[in-house]
């Protein structure tokens, strides 16, 4: 019986450092080095940071008025060219995404889209 109970200790703690290796365990990077943005990454960027920022000041504004820092006058003069320029910012980001699903990568087949 104390052999058994000695075997399935032995047993449990196999199993245990068995399902825990792989979480113990530093992973091995490919490679320390950053790669360059090419001009279609760093413009699908600069079109995503432009989105942000234009409806983070939406946000704000809406935020700004409800809570009555700002008049209902000023809101209504600022509220359309940042609505504007929301909507310039997602049909250019729209845009783009249109023309990366079109338009093919090098090395990799037509239809496949990265994300």
């Amino acid at each position: 019986m104390t052999l058994a109970l000695l075997f399935a200790a032995l047993l449990a703690v196999a199993c245990v450092v068995a399902v825990a290796l792989p979480f113990l365990r530093e992973p091995e990077p490919e490679s320390d080095s950053l790669d360059e943005l090419d001009d279609r990454e760093r413009r699908r960027l600069e079109l995503l940071e432009a989105r942000d920022r234009a409806l983070a000041a939406l946000k704000e504004l809406e935020f700004d008025h409800r809570t009555g820092t700002i008049s209902d006058e000023d809101y209504r003069t600022l509220i359309g060219p940042l609505r504007r320029e929301a909507a310039t910012s997602l049909q250019d980001l729209e845009r783009d995404g249109a023309t990366l699903a079109t338009r093919p990568e090098k090395g990799r087949p037509t239809g496949e889209r990265t994300s």
